[in-house]
């Protein structure tokens, strides 16, 4: 058996050639997610540079989001919040444009999910060109909420999505990276 301290979550993303279009490589953090080594693993290095930090909430980003986001809420003992595509939400929301790779698309969150003032992590499986989750920082921010970091597990630094956050002046934390798309 492997001691905790070794073990290589990056052993546990699965790549998937060509999917959804030609030239992509797919990274499938469901591998990990059906581990309970691994995911508690990840969730614990995920929070590890704010345990003892007060955290009123945890924003996950559909839908992967939601599971990890879910995990770290309960981890640091806070609220969570679902960011969602447009019109998946029942109560009143707040919302916000963002940039895709072809073109533009909405989010948005329940206008009373974050209280002004109130300190945010913001979490989803992985960054890529960083348009969802500059989308999502903007969102958070313009309801008053202090954005205290942005949590991936994995990163593709080649798009450049996590620089683009770290630009918005909020800190990103990622477990891993890969090369390419």
């Amino acid at each position: 058996m492997t001691p905790p301290d070794t073990l290589d979550l990056r052993s546990y993303i699965r790549t998937i050639a060509d999917y959804p279009k030609p030239g992509i490589q797919f990274r499938d953090i469901t591998t990990l997610l059906g581990s309970a080594r691994a995911f508690r693993r990840a969730v614990d290095e995920l929070v590890q540079p704010w345990a003892g930090s007060k955290i009123d909430k945890v924003a996950g980003i559909e839908a992967r989001g939601f599971i990890v986001g879910g995990a770290i809420a309960h981890q640091v003992s806070a609220g969570f919040v679902p960011i969602r595509k447009k019109g998946k939400l029942p109560y009143e929301t707040v919302r916000v444009a963002y940039s895709l790779e072809y073109g533009i698309d909405e989010m948005e969150m329940h206008k009373d999910g974050v209280a002004p003032g109130e300190r945010v992590i913001l979490v989803d499986d992985l960054i890529a060109t960083g348009g969802t989750a500059e989308g999502a920082v903007k969102l958070l921010r313009n309801i008053g909420a202090e954005v205290l970091a942005a949590c991936f597990i994995v990163d593709l630094p080649d798009l450049g999505g996590a620089e683009k956050i770290r630009k918005l002046g909020v800190p990103v934390r990622t477990l891993m990276a890969f090369e390419g798309h």
